[in-house]
């Protein structure tokens, strides 16, 4: 149905998200079709695990799927919950509904998923601890290439609007890896910052720039307006 090689043709990422063959089998084998032609053409592969439990409905389960995708891939991100619903990784000692989300309890569930998956090169989480429904606190633990790191954590009070937290997170985060390429730990903070600001905006599309990002990133979280 999809001319993948056309498709692709000037591209160097691809990335698709677990809420994509959670559809249905055909979307699932779309999904699976597209990452092998990706790889086959040097495109670094990344994926959002994001699981939503009733979507999988189909007949197969998250785990069963996912399990053939995320092999395919480079790159793979998720929350606290995803590594844990779908392929029963729990980092220990993390408790989110007391807001209690250490980086360090998620250097586990990095390692096991690339221990797992050989060909991921990056793994990262985002940690969101739950003090309220409008205070949370936001974060984020990346394993690039053996190497772990923690980004800064920020307090979300009031929450405007956390939908599309996830996606901001993993746009971010791959504009971040191209453009911080030999800066690892700025591509981290450069995906947090950037989730952090979704939050104060309305609606599910990060209307930020990369300029607003990177002053939050270097500190300036006064919300004073630039003239």
């Amino acid at each position: 149905m999809v001319n993948w090689q056309a498709a692709f043709e000037g591209a160097d990422w691809f990335h698709w998200t677990g809420i994509t063959p959670a559809v249905s089998r055909g979307a699932a084998e779309a999904c699976r079709e597209g990452a092998q032609v990706a790889r086959r053409m040097g495109l670094t592969v990344s994926c959002d695990l994001n699981f939503r439990a009733k979507l999988w409905t189909w007949g197969q389960s998250a785990g069963e799927v996912m399990t053939e995708l995320v092999a395919l891939c480079d790159v793979a991100i998720g929350n606290e919950e995803d590594a844990d619903k779908v392929f029963g990784i729990k980092a220990p000692k993390a408790d989110v509904s007391a807001g209690k989300v250490e980086a360090d309890s998620y250097r586990h569930v990095c390692r096991a998923l690339v221990e797992r998956f050989p060909n991921l090169k990056t793994v990262a989480i985002t940690l969101r601890g739950s003090r309220s429904a409008s205070h949370n606190t936001w974060s984020g633990v990346m394993l690039h290439r053996g190497e772990l790191y923690a980004a800064p954590q920020y307090d979300i009070i009031p929450i405007v609007d956390r939908v599309g937290g996830g996606d901001a997170f993993a746009g971010g985060l791959i504009h971040g890896l191209r453009k911080y390429a030999s800066e690892p730990e700025q591509a981290l903070r450069f995906a947090v910052a950037a989730s952090c600001l979704k939050h104060s905006i309305v609606g599910d599309v990060n209307a930020v720039t990369a300029a607003e990002v990177e002053r939050l990133m270097a500190g300036d979280a006064s919300g004073r307006v630039s003239r």
